[in-house]
């Protein structure tokens, strides 16, 4: 690994043009510390924990209930995100896609930062504990600290399988929002937990495509810094046959209907067709805004919406 920073930890917040402690105003510091949260991340796990409750209860769960654990859930993951911003402080200042963190700006310093995200942890474990069941808070307390100490402590910038197996994290608000309704955990949690473990990598690897030159420039070992990308687009091609494989296994199981399983289909078979063609680019040769990378990751998310969307609605179709 390279040395990506020789400045003292909490330098980078007092860098040249940043806001001194008393020209940071209110409404950008409240802005700040919600930035530290990654607000934009946790759209998409609440778009996966939410529709769960309603397959485990098969139909409409109650209502306080999912309030309660969309609460938790943000807790939580803000937490997990502002100590990842914490720890990632000083390649996040010299990478183009994360200079304007609040750490990096200064907007944030980083003993506020690591208070912020210490209370959000123990609120959150506190809040599944008290007002979901303890099974909940101890799959939210086991997300956080395995985002935080298993990616980005230690695979993160060690490995180019950081993001497969740091990806764990990230399955976790499948099981959570099972183990809030029931209190227990089953199969058909595990086999959508599988389909997110799955979906992570195709999902992360085609805007690292876009981006390598950032974590290159930080030695960060993302697979497409140290792998060409015809390899890249070979594994993202892999993973999304196994993830669309696992996301049918649900109605042969007796988990789910016919609605699911067809979109589930109608969806998977237009991500093969995505991923495929990111393949064929790849093997051609083709480079730069022609590889057309960033279609696969797009369409990822909205993959990952309607099938969860299709997961909370099959019940009632049944």
């Amino acid at each position: 690994m390279t040395a990506v920073e020789s400045r003292p930890a909490g330098a980078l917040s007092r860098s040249p043009g940043s806001p001194g402690p008393g020209n940071r105003p209110f409404g950008a510091r409240v802005k700040a510390f919600i930035a530290l949260t990654k607000p934009r991340v946790i759209e998409l796990l609440l778009m996966t924990t939410v529709p769960v409750m309603f397959l485990a209860a098969e139909g409409v769960p109650d209502l306080w209930l999912v309030l309660a654990t969309c609460i938790g859930g943000y807790l939580s993951a803000g937490g997990a995100g502002a100590f990842n911003m914490y720890i990632d402080r000083d390649i996040d200042a010299l990478m183009d896609r994360t200079s304007q963190r609040p750490l990096v700006t200064g907007m944030v310093s980083p003993r506020e930062c690591l208070v912020f995200a210490t209370t959000l942890a123990v609120g959150s474990t506190a809040w599944f504990w008290f007002l979901v069941n303890p099974l909940s808070a101890m799959l939210s307390l086991g997300a956080l600290l395995f985002y935080v100490v298993v990616y980005t402590m230690i695979l993160k910038r060690r490995t180019a399988q950081n993001i497969v197996w740091g990806g764990i994290a990230g399955c976790m608000p499948v099981f959570i929002g099972w183990s809030s309704v029931t209190n227990s955990v089953s199969w058909a949690a595990v086999i959508l937990f599988l389909v997110i473990f799955f979906w992570t990598p195709p999902h992360y690897w085609p805007l690292s495509m876009k981006v390598k030159d950032d974590y290159e420039r930080v030695g960060v070992p993302m697979l497409p810094v140290i792998a060409g990308n015809k390899a890249v687009a070979r594994q993202i091609v892999a993973y999304s046959w196994v993830m669309v494989a696992v996301s049918l296994l649900l109605q042969p199981l007796g988990y789910t209907g016919w609605f699911y399983t067809a979109v589930a289909l109608a969806c998977g078979v237009f991500w093969l067709k995505e991923a495929h063609g990111l393949q064929a680019r790849a093997k051609a040769g083709v480079t730069g805004a022609k590889l057309k990378e960033m279609r696969l990751f797009h369409w990822s998310i909205t993959y990952v919406s309607l099938l969860f969307v299709a997961v909370a609605v099959d019940p009632f179709l049944r």
